[in-house]
């Protein structure tokens, strides 16, 4: 058997490309993963003192000057907040507006009615920017639950090793990625600012709004009131939180079927009715305009959002 010149030059330049590409990726993953260590750190370098330093942070999270939630609706602050993105109002009332809009026009032309603008700017102004911080806070509640434990290994080393816990924290918030790195970061420069540990870690999870933080918060607490030690708490804690994860997992696991068939069956009519409009617009040409109609189409529409609701209330475990 042998191999021509052409096929050996194709062998070599394919090896080459995907050398390339993997050094490539390589790159680009170190470098994000360098951006999201000295994220916290980037801000440090546009403030003078530690002062401006926490005001700014708690700013960019939507809170005020004392660290405390705004005017705004309790559920939506909570949100802002957990969702971990830089608050801008200015910025984000633009894409809002921008969301309104597209969703009006949108919904105006679909129906060929001039009066479905009002509710599609309430789906495209509200809907849309709730969904996307509710989607942006549960990654980042999930990206925290699993960096949790290993913070907590790093703070229980640095106190074996003789470090205040001042110090372990801050350690966390140097060496760790987001979202566990800003968290952690932010904490310890509310305690350099003059907050106790209890003050800065009851602080973290109230923006966090996470069980498990509220576990090491109400671990810190506990251990601030009565003492003992920390170091074998920190362990515990740090061992319970991934018997949770873990848990979690295999609920996730064990409902994975139940979810996908009610996402099929829930997105089934909706896909059907859209495709038979998209081939057919006169399919129900003749009888739409009918109240019977309408109020059938309703009810059914409010019949599987129920639905969705119930099978999402019995695979929704809190651990």
């Amino acid at each position: 058997m042998t191999i021509d010149a052409n096929t050996i030059f194709l062998v070599l330049v394919f090896a080459a490309v995907f050398a390339a590409a993997q050094a490539l990726i390589g790159i680009l993953g170190s470098a994000a993963q360098k951006r999201l260590v000295n994220r916290r750190l980037k801000v440090a370098e546009k403030v003078d003192g530690i002062s401006a330093l926490v005001v700014e942070l708690r700013k960019q999270r939507g809170l005020n000057a004392a660290g405390n939630k705004s005017g705004r609706l309790r559920w939506l602050s909570d949100l802002i907040v957990a969702s971990g993105l830089p608050y801008d109002p200015r910025k984000w009332l633009t894409y809002v507006l921008l969301a309104a809009g597209i969703g009006g026009a949108g919904l105006a032309v679909l129906t060929r009615n001039p009066l479905m603008i009002v509710p599609g700017a309430l789906v495209g102004g509200v809907g849309v920017p709730v969904l996307v911080l509710k989607f942006v806070a549960g990654r980042r509640a999930a990206a925290l639950g699993f960096q949790l434990p290993q913070a907590l290994e790093i703070i229980v080393r640095s106190l074996e090793a003789g470090h205040p816990v001042p110090t372990a924290i801050a350690l966390v918030g140097r060496e760790m990625s987001d979202p566990v790195g800003t968290e952690f970061g932010m904490a310890a420069d509310e305690i350099a600012y003059g907050a106790n540990l209890e003050q800065a870690i009851e602080r973290m999870a109230e923006r966090c709004q996470h069980p498990d933080v509220d576990l090491f918060a109400a671990t810190v607490r506990l251990q601030e009131r009565t003492g003992g030690n920390l170091t074998g708490l920190l362990k515990l804690n740090a061992s319970t939180i991934r018997e949770r994860h873990k848990m979690r997992l295999k609920i996730k696991a064990a409902s994975a079927e139940g979810r996908a068939s009610a996402m099929i069956l829930s997105a089934a009519p909706f896909i059907a009715v859209g495709m038979i409009m998209i081939i057919s617009p006169k399919f129900y040409g003749d009888v739409i305009h009918e109240p019977a109609v309408k109020w059938g189409l309703l009810g059914l529409t409010v019949w599987v959002g129920i639905g969705n609701l119930v099978m999402r209330r019995m695979i929704d475990m809190k651990l």
